[in-house]
């Protein structure tokens, strides 16, 4: 798996940076936003050092795919009431120009009830 030294999410999930853990598996690892836009704001990530989704492959598939199954599950244990109304925000930024400040792939996962501060 790979990582980089450099990484702020890398260290953190390394456990050289603390976090309020969310989730944790062999491949993934969610942990709440440490300046929050939303009542519920965690994020998911891969253990595996991707920078963005821009750099995701065909052989990143499987990995996306059990953040978007994981992100319904935990956003309900983490207090957002049930779809259709309630509901939550899924959230990917990419890039300087998308938003993207920390550059290892993450998915914000924002609900609760709205107004948002920010979002």
């Amino acid at each position: 798996m790979s990582s980089d030294p450099n990484c702020i999410f890398c260290k953190l999930i390394a456990g050289q940076i603390p976090s309020r853990k969310v989730y944790e598996d062999d491949e993934l690892y969610a942990f709440h936003d440490i300046h929050p836009h939303a009542p519920v704001h965690f994020l998911i990530v891969p253990k595996a050092h991707i920078p963005s989704l821009a750099q995701a492959t065909e052989a990143h598939q499987a990995l996306l795919g059990r953040i978007l199954v994981l992100a319904p599950k935990l956003a309900l244990e983490q207090g957002c009431n049930p779809y259709p109304h309630g509901g939550f925000r899924v959230v990917v930024n990419t890039g300087d120009e998308g938003g993207q400040e920390v550059h290892h792939l993450h998915v914000h996962v924002m609900g609760g009830p709205r107004p948002w501060a920010k979002g």
